[in-house]
């Protein structure tokens, strides 16, 4: 009976890392749902933001921008601050500054 015992032990354990990866898996899935949904909002701020600039602004989209702001500060108070800085761009992209040339006088 002693090997059905370890059987039966070494079952439950399992059994109880499957549900640890399931919770966990769950909790990821939550937290990459509000950050696309941040995405969505973030991108059409500033769409809005854009029209506004330039001038193609239409009667709602002072509106819409306060809707967007409001609705991304709930999911903010939700989930915890948004991650603006993942733009998905290279920092070293972000500063403008151009590349030294390789020696040899060619460029690529």
């Amino acid at each position: 009976m002693a090997l059905m015992d370890k059987m039966k032990a070494q079952a439950a354990q399992l059994a109880q890392k499957a549900q640890e990866a399931g919770k966990a898996g769950q909790a990821k899935m939550v937290d990459v749902q509000a950050k696309r949904r941040a995405d969505g909002l973030l991108r059409d701020l500033g769409a809005a933001f854009y029209a506004q600039r330039t001038g193609t602004a239409t009667g709602d989209t002072a509106a819409d921008i306060d809707r967007l702001v409001s609705e991304l500060s709930k999911l903010e108070s939700e989930n915890g601050p948004l991650d603006a800085g993942d733009t998905g761009t290279p920092a070293s992209d972000t500063t403008g500054e151009t590349e030294e040339p390789p020696e040899g006088g060619f460029t690529l």
